[in-house]
């Protein structure tokens, strides 16, 4: 699993590569990664397994699919002015992965406020981007903390739009709509399920299904075998280590 002299992988990194793991096989469509883990995730699976997938700079360059020789890390091989990216948007060639303040069992986000809307106990970032592109094209969510606090029965207003909500919405408006999976410091989970509901697809090593089950707010649908989410391989390992991350800012993401 690991090399000569390099330990074995924290839960960061496993949640690096579930992450990763959301946008294989999608292609050549713009990944749209929220948050330092899921950044990485896009940008390991560019370097291994995606190589067509376009990944942003964060602000207008494409980053190409090969490490930069002097040791930065990236080689910006393309332009990508943000025009573009809602021209992609609206043709559904974007798989963006965001966070969550509030997740139900349907995949309906909240990332507003928190109560009654009308006299909300907390408000948030707002509504934000998170209609568009949960219609639009398919959405992943990264929980860095999973808890009966994010994982709620039914969020207190939906901004990203979940599989009962783009069911009533019908055809052709929800042509683009997919939930892919939700990645946690616990779990992966995705929504394949008969009634679209949320569904345990693996525990990170050493996590016990019942906690899973105890930390979250509604009941999941649990196979008969859950399997255990895959550790990096020791060349996804260099990668994160020694070139996407060597300051290791991956740790406090989940601290």
């Amino acid at each position: 699993m690991t090399g000569p002299g390099m330990t074995g992988p924290t839960l960061a990194e496993i949640c690096v590569v579930a992450c990763a793991e959301a946008w294989r096989g999608d292609g050549a469509i713009l990944a749209g990664p929220m948050g330092l883990i899921p950044a990485l995730g896009a940008r390991l699976a560019q370097l291994t397994f995606a190589p067509d997938l376009l990944v942003s700079d964060g602000e207008a360059g494409l980053l190409a699919p090969l490490l930069a020789p002097s040791g930065s890390g990236t080689v910006t091989e393309g332009w990508l002015p943000y025009r573009s990216v809602f021209t992609m948007v609206a043709a559904g060639r974007r798989h963006v992965m965001m966070g969550a303040s509030q997740l139900d069992r349907f995949g309906n986000q909240n990332i507003s406020c928190i109560g009654d809307w009308a006299r909300p106990k907390a408000w948030l970032l707002g509504v934000r981007g998170a209609p568009g592109n949960s219609i639009n094209h398919p959405v992943s969510y990264w929980l860095p903390r999973h808890s009966r606090r994010v994982l709620v029965e039914r969020v207190d207003m939906a901004c990203g739009i979940g599989y009962d909500r783009a069911a009533a919405l019908g055809a052709p408006g929800n042509r683009f709509h997919e939930v892919r999976v939700v990645v946690t410091n616990l779990a992966v989970l995705d929504f394949r399920t008969p009634a679209r509901t949320m569904r345990l697809r693996s525990v990170h090593p050493g996590v016990p299904v019942g906690d899973v089950l105890a930390a979250t707010g509604f009941p999941l649908t649990v196979p008969d075998e859950v399997p255990v989410t895959r550790r990096p391989s020791a060349g996804e390992l260099a990668l994160i280590r020694d070139q996407l991350d060597p300051a290791a800012r991956r740790e406090r993401e989940l601290r």
